[in-house]
């Protein structure tokens, strides 16, 4: 199949599987805290990826193994736990909205820190699609005005680590395979992880024989497996078919998914969000157009 109809592909298709994991987060904190949420998806993607890919890491090399870390900890590790937190104060839709930031952060580093080329289309096409990401926040914010929106910054944050991540992978990364790069993130981020959920007292016989703690590892298992561990090996493939601003563009799509999630868990959603959505999938269509623009 043409690249150019493989990365659609996996486009939509990560759109689907993380549109649904604001909801599962959601859910994982009715039982858990947001530390043992983030640590929990870590975990269980990792026993995942121990499963399917440690004959990959035969791949990674030397220094490799510098970017394969820094990626896990910034893509991975550090935004699974501010995704976390976030959504203790502010519903799942307008968290998985915040996260559309991420194309155009991604862009940025890349021109700031990795030299890539400005191109005019992509800006264009980033801007629309934050035009509506922030029409979507702003009547998000009308609907609910008791939601602590200071939260918003720790998704802008996990929004910044992703755009990093991104372009780490394009450019320190190309040649390896998108199942050795995501086993290696998994592999250097479990044990931190690990610490951490120990650190809460997960463990204990209180925490396990809570009454909401099965229900709730049943919905992170889900989002660590599915929407984690699987979902990685399909975005880091689409970073090397394509390009980081391209890839990271799923963040446009992905609350379509979620604030129809949303929706049907109760959270309320206004007709100006629907119409902010259309604006980010024009703001798609325009970064990935084949026309010039002048």
């Amino acid at each position: 199949m043409p690249r150019s109809s493989l990365k659609w592909i996996y486009l939509c298709l990560l759109a689907l599987v993380w549109g649904s994991s604001f909801i599962l987060i959601k859910k994982g904190l009715v039982g858990l805290t947001a530390l043992q949420v983030g640590s929990l998806r870590t975990v269980f993607a990792a026993l995942f990826l121990a499963l399917i890919g440690l004959g990959s890491l035969k791949h990674i090399k030397g220094k490799q193994w510098m970017w394969i870390g820094i990626s896990g900890f910034f893509g991975t590790f550090f935004p699974a736990y501010l995704f976390s937190f976030a959504e203790t104060e502010i519903d799942s839709a307008i968290v998985s909205i915040l996260n559309s930031t991420t194309p155009l952060l991604s862009m940025l580093v890349g021109i700031i820190l990795f030299e890539a080329a400005f191109v005019k289309k992509k800006f264009l096409g980033v801007m629309v699609g934050l035009a509506g990401t922030t029409a979507l926040i702003w009547s998000g914010a009308t609907v609910n005005p008791d939601q602590n929106y200071w939260y918003s910054l720790l998704v802008i944050l996990a929004s910044l680590f992703y755009g990093f991540n991104a372009n780490i992978i394009k450019k320190h990364l190309q040649n390896l395979p998108a199942l050795a790069i995501t086993t290696g993130n998994f592999m250097v981020i479990a044990i931190p992880a690990l610490i951490v959920l120990a650190s809460t007292g997960f463990f204990s016989a209180e925490t396990l024989s809570a009454p909401n703690v099965p229900m709730s590892l049943v919905y992170i298992g889900i989002l660590g497996v599915v929407g984690t561990g699987a979902a990685l090996i399909v975005f880091n493939k689409l970073i090397q078919i394509s390009d980081p601003v391209f890839s990271t563009s799923v963040t446009y799509l992905v609350p379509i998914v979620a604030v129809g999630w949303g929706v049907l868990d109760g959270e309320e959603f206004s007709f100006v969000q629907i119409l902010s959505g259309v604006v980010i999938i024009i703001g798609v269509l325009i970064v990935n157009s084949r026309k010039k623009i002048s």
